[in-house]
C-alpha cells in the first residue's frame, strides 16, 4: 500500500482465485491446461474452416468466424492468468494490470452481447426475408456490422473501467475471485459505492439486457415464420440453422446476467466464481463443439479440409 493523505491506497492485489483448494493447485492447472488448448484449437478450426471453405463464404459463417476469434480473445483475457497463479502460486497483480485486465473483459464481453444479437438479426432476415436476404446482408452490411459490435462497448466500458479504479482501496487487497471482475472488486472499495453499482446495473441493461431483448424479439419472429411453413422437412431445416445459435444464446447471457444484474445482497464469492467459470472457460470450451455438431455445412467442410490434407 501507498500512504497518501493521511490515508493509504492500493498498488498491487491479490486473486485468491482456487487458493481455498490447496489439494487441488496441480489438478485444477491440469484440466485449466486441457480446457484453453481445446478453446484455440477448436475456434481455430472453425475460423480456418470458414476462411478457406468455398462453401461457407456467407454471413452466417463470417460471422461465426467473429465470433470464434472473439471468443479465443475472450478467453485468453482471464485463462493464462489463472494458469500462472497455478503454477506460480505467486497471485499477485498490480492495479495497473488489474485494471486493464477489467477494461479488456468488459470490453470483449460487450462485444459478445452485440454479436450474438448481429447474428440472430442475421437468422432473422435469413428465414423471415429469404428474397431480400443477398441485398440485406451484403459484404458491406456485415462488415458494417461486424465492426459496430467490435467498438460499439468500448468508450463505454473504458469509462466504467476509470470509474471503478477511481475508488480508493482501503479495505483490503485481497480480490475473492480468479480475475479483475466487477462485484468483487467494489467490495474492496471504502465509503459509499451505491452510485458506481447504479453504473454498473445501468451498463449491464444498456450491453446485456437490451441485446437480449433484440435477440428475443428476432427469434419470436423467426418462430412464428417457421411454424406457418407448409412442411414438416422445411421447418426442421430452417430450425436447425438458428438452433444451435439460441443454444449459445441461452448459456451466455443466463450466467450473465445473473453475475450483473442479480441485487448485491445476493452475491456470494461462491457463486460469483461459479457463474463466471461457467460464461467466462464453460462456455468458450463448448461453443465450437455447438456450431460444427449441430451443422452439418461445417461437419461437411471439416471433412474436405482433412481429405485434402490427407491427399
Amino acid at each position: 500500500m501507498r500512504a497518501e493523505d493521511n490515508g493509504s491506497t492500493i498498488t498491487q492485489f491479490v486473486l485468491l482465485g482456487f487458493s481455498d483448494l490447496p489439494n487441488l493447485q496441480g489438478l485444477l492447472f491440469g484440466v485449466f491446461s486441457i480446457i484453453y488448448v481445446i478453446i484455440l484449437i477448436g475456434n481455430s478450426l472453425i475460423i480456418i474452416i470458414t476462411s478457406l471453405d468455398a462453401a461457407l463464404q456467407k454471413p452466417m459463417y463470417f460471422f461465426l468466424a467473429n465470433f470464434s476469434y472473439l471468443e479465443i480473445c475472450y478467453v485468453s483475457v482471464t485463462l493464462p492468468r489463472i494458469l500462472v497463479n497455478l503454477w506460480t502460486q505467486d497471485r499477485s497483480i498490480s492495479w495497473l494490470g488489474c485494471a486493464t485486465q477489467m477494461c479488456f473483459f468488459l470490453m470483449l464481453g460487450a462485444t459478445e452481447c452485440f454479436l450474438l444479437a448481429v447474428m440472430a438479426y442475421d437468422r432473422y432476415v435469413a428465414i423471415c426475408n429469404p428474397l431480400h436476404y443477398p441485398l440485406i446482408m451484403n459484404h458491406k452490411m456485415c462488415v458494417q456490422l461486424a465492426v459496430g459490435s467490435w467498438i460499439g462497448g468500448v468508450p463505454g466500458q473504458i469509462g466504467q473501467t476509470w470509474q471503478i479504479f477511481s475508488l480508493h482501496f482501503c479495505n483490503s487487497n485481497q480480490i475473492n475471485h480468479f480475475f479483475c471482475d466487477i462485484p468483487p472488486i467494489l467490495k474492496l472499495a471504502c465509503g459509499d459505492t451505491v452510485v458506481h453499482e447504479i453504473a454498473v446495473y445501468v451498463l449491464a441493461v444498456l450491453f446485456v439486457a437490451v441485446p437480449f431483448l433484440l435477440i428475443l424479439a428476432s427469434y419470436s419472429k423467426i418462430i412464428s415464420t417457421i411454424l406457418r411453413l407448409p412442411t414438416a422437412r422445411g421447418r426442421a431445416k430452417a430450425f436447425s440453422t438458428c438452433s444451435s445459435h439460441l443454444i449459445v444464446v441461452l448459456l451466455f447471457f443466463g450466467s450473465a446476467t445473473i453475475t450483473y444484474l442479480r441485487p448485491k445482497s445476493n452475491h456470494s464469492a461462491g457463486t460469483d466464481k461459479m457463474f463466471s467459470l461457467f460464461y467466462t472457460i464453460v462456455t468458450p470450451m463448448f461453443n465450437p463443439m455447438i456450431y460444427s455438431l449441430r451443422n452439418k455445412d461445417v461437419i461437411a467442410a471439416l471433412r474436405r479440409l482433412l481429405l485434402k490434407k490427407i491427399v
